[in-house]
């Protein structure tokens, strides 16, 4: 998801660009959640070719995006929370974008992106909820909203850059886990997957019974073949309440 149209760029943990050696070598339950940490035990030497790798990106002369500091920030809600899964295709490309999280932004980035942007459109659409000018997301993955990208980096300026090197063993890992969760009982535990576009469609086959609200992608490509009037924050609140779940509070704060 190529889109550069910031009016101003901001390089997040430039002292950092160098640590992705570093996260190679550190156990995985320093870098995610608990019981993350468990569930990504089976992936972990594929994670950890996958940072080597983003570290020879670097000592190359590439900018990896997001930060080192943010890369698995997607796993630091714990796992067991988890009630809506948000996939994303790959980070975005233009440095001070990219925040661990598909389709956030760094709370300073204006404008916000333009899928970001279609979204909130859809989000008024649906709900009322007035678009805010800060594409901050983080109030959504505090509430259990998984917002997990397909392939978790990219190069700098160079959108799809990462496919192929091994996220995705890790990300189809990742959502085999969260739909797999089951509570004392046995039941399955509440869970809503929201699907935007193809790349996103290609793990419904790892989510068994999991409810799945799909459409085409918010992108200015493709928002008006599907996106816009599919309503989706409406209906993953009713598929989470007749999961016995309460409701995702959508609305964002103002300022983050």
């Amino acid at each position: 998801m190529l889109e550069s149209d910031a009016l101003f760029e901001l390089d997040q943990d430039p002292a950092g660009t160098d640590g992705f050696a570093e996260l190679a070598r550190r156990p995985l339950a320093d870098l995610v959640a608990p019981d993350w940490a468990g569930a990504l035990a089976g992936v972990e030497s594929e994670l950890r070719a996958v940072l080597g790798f983003l570290a020879d990106e670097v000592a190359a002369g590439h900018q990896v995006l997001p930060s080192p500091s943010n890369v698995l920030r997607a796993f630091r809600q714990p796992l067991a929370g988890v009630k809506v899964l948000v996939v994303g295709q790959d980070p975005y490309p233009t440095p001070g974008h990219a925040v661990g999280l598909s389709f956030s932004v760094d709370k300073r980035t204006r404008p916000i992106p333009r899928s970001l942007a279609n979204i909130y459109r859809e989000l008024e659409a649906d709900l009322g909820i007035p678009a805010r000018v800060h594409g901050d997301l983080s109030a959504w993955a505090e509430q259990g909203v998984l917002l997990l990208n397909r392939v978790m980096t990219v190069r700098a300026g160079a959108a799809g850059s990462h496919r192929g090197k091994g996220w995705e063993k890790i990300t189809t890992a990742a959502v085999a886990a969260v739909a797999a969760r089951q509570s004392p009982d046995g039941a399955p535990m509440p869970l809503v997957a929201l699907l935007w576009g193809k790349e996103a469609e290609s793990v419904r086959p790892l989510l068994g019974d999991t409810p799945v609200v799909s459409s085409a992608h918010p992108s200015p490509l493709s928002a008006s073949r599907g996106f816009f009037g599919s309503r989706p924050f409406s209906q993953v609140n009713r598929l989470l309440r007749e999961q016995g779940a309460g409701d995702v509070t959508w609305e964002l704060p103002p300022v983050p």
